[in-house]
């Protein structure tokens, strides 16, 4: 055989029966030698005829690029890439009929072997043992990676139906119910210059080609979206689930740290000035610390500053800038990227109102010096409960306003919501029932919760929009320096809308910025406690954000008018009940 002739070849099966075959046999001319092999060698045919006559004279170019690639080089938009795996017998028939793979190409024979791999061969036995992956997709698109869960290589380029069959293996692993999934892709910037550094190449060498301004130039996919095209279908076969915009994601998570460190370097001492030379280089180290961060931990992401500064530094470069800056065409590339795969649901959201009926629970978890104040918090009370039905990772507490440990919430009750970080299970209307019930029947009674239930997202926005213009009514126990009379009461019972000006309370100044705050109370009333004279109940209805304490007794002046200012006497909070809080959720 002829391994010193520079002959460019569909993978090993077709070498050989190139090989086999003689020119002369018309069944076998196309397989010898396929017309876009010319992408990668000839200069000066057109990629779909002549090859005959030029193969002789083809230079060796050691370029290997996958057949995925080269559909998405070509503009190829169809269903080709979903094929279980894509062999010569796929890829020679995109060559000769391009346009059937844009509508038809589910009617194409596919075999059963490892994807397609365009390459030259090379007289060099060493070179053509050792694995090489796509110059542009680095093995991606070939589904060969290292997995950085088990950091383990996968040296065979793994079908796309093993491929995604492991997928819904490790989702099925993880328990998720789920009614539908979307991938998420993270690559290294580093494909994007390689894919650059191709079309460059090819530019350079075909620009006149009439071939090459009718296809080669066309939209063409991403590797990000010939990935999710490639493995959708299968991932919806065997998940049993369609793929849509679901809360349900699986994260595809790649990175090449030699290739991205080379990368950076090359941008660190070719770009000029010194500002952006010390940025790149800071972003090298970075993605040294990162990679064995990687090590340390499988879950940790690479380098997303980095990236980003990395993206927006190819998208501003010239083409002459970047042919000094890289290797037009790219190098071979020996390794595939490293893969992490993780399966994760956006945050789920249940809400309702809630009420407190102890003087010793606070509305959150409340430690002092590592040791607990109260007895406990309704967000524990009810949040423990909510995750261990919704079984996430842990959860978060939102309320409209709070009131403090010694307060009581009754009336209605507080509007909340409870978010819930990759929650496996979403729970049902039968489940959120019996969260209500198995709260609400605690034996201890300091929580209860009202109108429970799942919610979008868009809840989240309507509480903190209600926030700021909602109105609460409480009921005070306050005691005066001297007896009430009916004037108090009807002077009290009077004021209607009153503005007071409130700086920050002595009692929360070392936590809260020292501020000079305006509110209304909308409207109050006294209610006589039988047999006393300096007891009452005051209700009242006051703007979102009043301190009710220091509106009663003034807080050394901080607050104006107060309670104790309009009786004329000094005014002192006993208890205090929030009885409604007015908002247009949950109710």
């Amino acid at each position: 055989m002829e391994h010193t002739r520079a002959i460019p070849i569909l993978g090993e099966k077709m070498y050989r029966e190139g090989e086999k075959k003689r020119e002369g046999n018309a069944s076998v001319r196309d397989l010898r030698a396929p017309p876009t092999a010319f992408l990668f060698g000839s200069n000066r045919h057109s990629a779909f005829s002549g090859w005959k006559q030029q193969r002789r004279n083809l230079p060796a170019a050691p370029l290997p690029v996958c057949a995925r690639c080269i559909f998405r080089l070509f503009g190829v938009l169809g269903r080709a890439y979903s094929f279980p795996s894509i062999t010569d017998a796929v890829l020679k028939s995109f060559l000769e009929e391009p346009d059937n793979f844009h509508s038809n190409a589910g009617e194409i024979g596919c075999g059963a072997n490892g994807a397609t791999f365009v390459q030259f061969s090379n007289s060099s036995k060493e070179t053509r043992n050792v694995q090489q992956y796509c110059s542009i997709c680095l093995g991606i698109l070939q589904f060969a990676h290292q997995d950085q869960e088990l950091m383990k290589m996968s040296t065979n380029r793994v079908p796309v139906d093993d491929f995604t069959l492991a997928i819904a293996e490790l989702v099925k692993k993880e328990d998720y119910h789920i009614d539908g999934f979307s991938i998420e892709v993270s690559m290294p910037p580093v494909i994007v210059a390689n894919e650059r550094a191709v079309r460059l190449y090819m530019k350079k060498k075909y620009e006149s080609e009439e071939w090459f301004s009718a296809k080669f130039l066309h939209e063409h996919l991403s590797v990000k979206d010939a990935l999710r095209t490639s493995t959708t279908a299968l991932l919806e076969k065997h998940l049993g689930d369609v793929s849509d915009s679901n809360s349900f994601r699986i994260r595809l998570t790649y990175s090449h740290p030699e290739a991205s460190r080379r990368l950076q370097s090359s941008l660190a001492n070719n770009l000029s000035g010194k500002g952006a030379k010390t940025v790149m280089k800071n972003n090298v180290n970075k993605a040294n610390d990162s990679y064995e961060g990687i090590l340390r931990n499988s879950e940790q992401q690479t380098c997303n500053e980095s990236d980003a500064a990395i993206l927006r530094a190819l998208e501003g470069m010239q083409d002459h800038v970047f042919y000094e800056c890289f290797t037009v065409p790219p190098d071979k590339t020996f390794k595939p990227c490293h893969l992490t795969t993780t399966c994760y649901r956006m945050p789920i959201y249940i809400g309702g109102r809630y009420l407190k009926f102890s003087r010793n629970v606070s509305q959150t978890c409340w430690m002092v010096d590592d040791e607990r104040i109260g007895e406990a918090s309704v967000e524990e009370i009810v949040g423990k409960n909510i995750l261990s039905v919704c079984r996430g990772d842990n959860y978060k507490f939102h309320a409209a306003g709070r009131e403090d440990i010694d307060v009581r919430m009754l009336g209605s009750g507080r509007p909340f919501l409870i978010e819930i970080a990759n929650s496996r299970r979403i729970p049902s209307k039968v489940d959120i029932g019996l969260i209500s019930e198995k709260i609400n029947n605690n034996d201890q009674n300091h929580v209860r919760v009202r109108n429970l239930s799942l919610i979008g997202n868009e809840a989240w926005t309507l509480m903190r929009e209600g926030e700021a213009e909602k109105q609460k009514q409480y009921a005070a126990l306050v005691w005066i320096s001297r007896s009430l009379t009916d004037g108090d009461m009807q002077n009290i019972s009077s004021l209607k809308d009153l503005d007071i000006i409130q700086r920050t309370p002595i009692r929360v100044l070392h936590r809260r910025s020292p501020l000079e705050r305006k509110r209304i109370i909308h409207w109050m009333s006294i209610e006589k406690i039988s047999s006393s004279s300096q007891y009452f109940l005051l209700h009242l209805c006051t703007q979102a954000g009043t301190y009710i304490k220091e509106f009663v007794h003034g807080d050394l002046g901080r607050t104006h008018p107060s309670v104790g200012s309009i009786l004329g006497c000094r005014a002192e909070i006993l208890q205090l009940d929030v009885t409604d809080v007015k908002m247009d959720i949950f109710n």
